[in-house]
C-alpha cells in the first residue's frame, strides 16, 4: 500500500493481492489480519497514511498476544497447553535444556539490557525467569508483586552464578499468563518480611535502611507473612514433628484417640478456663484431654495419645503462652514404676529431634537464614535430675528459690545454663516435683507426700512438658480435688470411672508450638502458631 494513497481498498482486493505473493496458508493468515484493519478503517471517517502504517505495526505486535495475558476462569484449563506443572524447587541443573511449565508469585523484577528478569516464588523457593520479547515485557512489568502467574519456558544455565534465588538455573520464558492479580499496594512486602536482623542492621550501616516488619503487622496480615521462606519452613517442620510423634508412639503400640473439647467442668483446676453456655448448661472448653485420656485407660485401651487443640484462658501476654495451642498428649498403663513414662519421653524426643534433622535439612536452613540458630544439643540417654538436685544447683549458683515451690521463667533459664555447662545438653528432665504445684490428680510420692511422682521436661532452658503418675484411687482423687477447690460434682463422671477398677497409669502433655519454637530457638511462640490466639488476639 502506497503511503501517499488516500484511497480505501476493499477486503477482496487486498486478499487477492496477497494470494499472488504468498502461500494459501499465509494468505489466510493475512486475510484475517486485513479484515481487522478493514473494520478499523470503516469506523474512522478519515485515516492518514501514517496512521495506517501505525495500525499495521500494532497488528503485527498482536501476533505475540497469544503468548501472554490474563487468564479468565473458563480459559484456566487451556492456559498451560496440557503441560504438567513443575515445582520451582525441582528446577535443577539436571533438567537444563528441558521445557517446563511452572506456577508461582511475582516476587520482584528488574529491567536490564532490554531484558526483564523476574523472580518467581513458590512456597518459599525462588527462580529467575528471563523475558526478552518487547510486548511481553510490557505485560509482565505491569504485574503487581504477589500476582499468581503461570509460564512455559526453557531451563537454562545462567551466564553468571545466581545468588539471589534458591534455584541456580534460570527460565527463558516462551509464554506467560496471569491467573490472579494482587493489589498494587500491599500492607507488607514479603521480601521485607523475610529479612534477617543481620540484613536489616547491614542496610542501616550502609546508609540504606531496609524496612522492618513488626510482629503485629505480620500477624494482622498473616496470609502475606506466612509466604516468607522461613515461615514456609517452620510449618513444614511443625508438620514433621507431629508425624514423628505419631510414628514413634504407633511403633510402641499406642492408639490415637480424640476426646471432647466441650466439658461440664475444668479438667486442670484453677480459673484459666473459657466458660460458655451449652444449651442452658454451664460448660467450658477443655484445658487438656487429661480426664478423658485417663478414662480411656480405665476403658482398657492401655496406651493412648492425642494430637488436638487445647484451650487456656491465659491472662499473661508472654513470649511462650497462647490461649489456644496444639497439644501432644500421652497416657499409658504403668507396669512397675512411674519412671516408665520418663523412659518413654527419653526415647520419644531424641527420636523426633533426629528425624527433623534427617527429613527437614532444607527447611532448617531456610529458618536459619532469617533466624540464625545452632542445632539442639541432646544426649543419647536423656539426663534426669530430681527437683531437689535442680534447686541445689541454683542455690550453689547464688539463686534464691523455694524448695517446695515452682520454678519461674528466670530460674528455668538459669538452670538450663547450668545444666548445659555441666552436662552438655539442652534437653533434660526434672522429676519429683512438689505436690503443691501439681494438678489435683497427681500421685503423691509414697515416701514423702510433699513431693509427687511427676516431672517436667526442658529444651534450651524452657519448660515444654509436664507429666506424672495419676491418682487411680477414687477416694484419694476426690479428696485431692476438694483440696484444690474443684467442685466434685462437675467431674463426677471422671471420678466414677475409677470406681469400676483402674490400673496404675500416667502420662504427659506438651505444646506443639512450644516444641518447634525452642527446637528452632525462636524468640516468640507466635512464630510457630499459624493463626495465634492469645489474650489480645482473636483474628484473623
Amino acid at each position: 500500500m502506497s503511503s501517499s494513497s488516500k484511497e480505501k481498498f476493499t477486503g477482496e482486493e487486498m486478499v487477492e493481492e496477497s494470494v499472488e505473493k504468498v502461500s494459501k496458508k499465509e494468505a489466510k493468515k493475512r486475510a484475517a489480519k486485513l479484515e481487522k484493519l478493514l473494520r478499523k478503517q470503516e469506523r474512522e471517517e478519515a485515516t492518514s497514511s501514517s496512521s495506517l502504517s501505525l495500525s499495521l505495526e500494532e497488528e503485527e505486535d498482536e501476533s505475540f498476544s497469544s503468548n501472554y495475558g490474563d487468564v479468565t476462569l473458563n480459559e484456566l484449563q487451556s492456559a498451560v497447553e496440557g503441560k504438567e506443572l513443575t515445582h520451582v524447587s525441582n528446577l535443577v541443573e539436571e533438567i537444563v535444556g528441558s521445557e517446563v511449565s511452572i506456577r508461582g508469585r511475582v516476587h520482584k523484577n528488574r529491567l536490564y539490557a532490554k531484558k526483564l528478569f523476574v523472580i518467581l516464588r513458590e512456597s518459599g523457593f525462588t527462580a529467575q525467569c528471563v523475558v526478552e520479547e518487547t510486548s511481553m515485557i510490557k505485560f509482565v512489568k505491569q504485574l503487581s508483586r504477589e500476582s499468581v502467574v503461570e509460564l512455559i519456558g526453557l531451563v537454562s544455565p545462567p551466564k553468571k552464578p545466581l545468588t539471589g534465588t534458591t534455584q541456580k538455573v534460570e527460565i527463558h520464558v516462551r509464554k506467560i499468563y496471569c491467573l490472579s492479580r494482587s493489589l498494587l499496594n500491599l500492607p507488607l512486602v514479603v521480601e521485607d518480611a523475610a529479612r534477617s536482623e543481620a540484613d536489616i542492621q547491614k542496610s542501616v550501616k550502609d546508609g540504606k535502611p531496609a524496612a522492618r516488619v513488626l510482629q503485629d503487622t505480620r500477624l494482622n496480615n498473616r496470609v502475606l507473612d506466612m509466604r516468607t521462606p522461613a515461615n514456609q519452613a517452620i510449618f513444614r517442620i511443625q508438620c514433621h514433628v507431629q508425624i514423628a510423634f505419631r510414628e514413634f508412639l504407633l511403633s510402641k503400640e499406642f492408639l490415637e484417640i480424640h476426646t471432647p473439647k466441650l466439658m461440664a467442668g475444668s479438667s486442670e483446676g484453677g480459673s484459666a478456663v473459657f466458660r460458655l453456655d451449652y444449651k442452658g448448661q454451664p460448660a467450658c472448653l477443655a484445658q487438656s484431654p487429661q480426664l478423658h485420656k485417663q478414662m480411656a485407660i480405665c476403658g482398657d485401651m492401655r496406651r493412648v495419645f492425642e494430637v488436638g487443640p487445647v484451650f487456656r484462658a491465659e491472662d499473661s501476654f508472654t513470649h511462650r503462652h497462647l490461649c489456644e495451642f496444639v497439644g501432644l498428649d500421652v497416657e499409658m498403663e504403668i507396669r512397675m514404676h512411674y519412671s516408665e513414662i520418663m523412659d518413654l519421653v527419653g526415647e520419644l524426643f531424641p527420636f523426633i529431634f533426629t528425624k527433623i534433622e534427617e527429613r527437614c535439612p532444607k527447611e532448617l536452613e531456610s529458618v536459619r537464614k532469617q533466624y540464625p540458630f545452632q542445632s539442639l544439643k541432646f544426649l543419647p540417654q536423656t539426663l534426669r535430675l530430681t527437683f531437689a538436685q535442680g534447686i541445689q544447683m541454683l542455690k550453689e549458683a547464688g539463686e534464691e528459690v523455694d524448695p517446695l515451690g515452682d520454678l519461674n521463667t528466670e530460674s528455668e533459664r538459669k538452670l538450663g545454663q547450668l545444666v548445659l555447662e555441666k552436662y552438655k545438653t539442652e534437653f533434660y528432665m526434672l522429676h519429683r516435683y512438689p505436690s503443691a504445684v501439681r494438678p489435683f490428680y497427681t500421685m503423691p510420692c509414697e515416701d514423702d507426700s510433699n513431693y509427687s511422682n511427676s516431672f517436667d521436661v526442658f529444651i534450651r532452658g524452657e519448660e515444654i512438658m509436664s507429666g506424672a503418675q495419676r491418682i487411680h484411687d477414687p477416694e484419694l482423687l476426690e479428696k485431692r480435688a476438694r483440696e484444690c477447690g474443684i467442685d466434685v460434682k462437675t467431674i463426677s463422671t471422671y471420678i466414677d470411672a475409677f470406681r469400676y477398677g483402674a490400673p496404675p497409669h500416667g502420662g504427659f502433655g506438651v505444646g506443639l508450638e512450644r516444641v518447634v519454637m525452642l527446637l528452632c530457638a525462636l524468640n516468640n511462640i507466635r512464630k510457630t502458631s499459624l493463626f495465634p490466639r492469645d489474650s489480645q488476639r482473636l483474628a484473623p
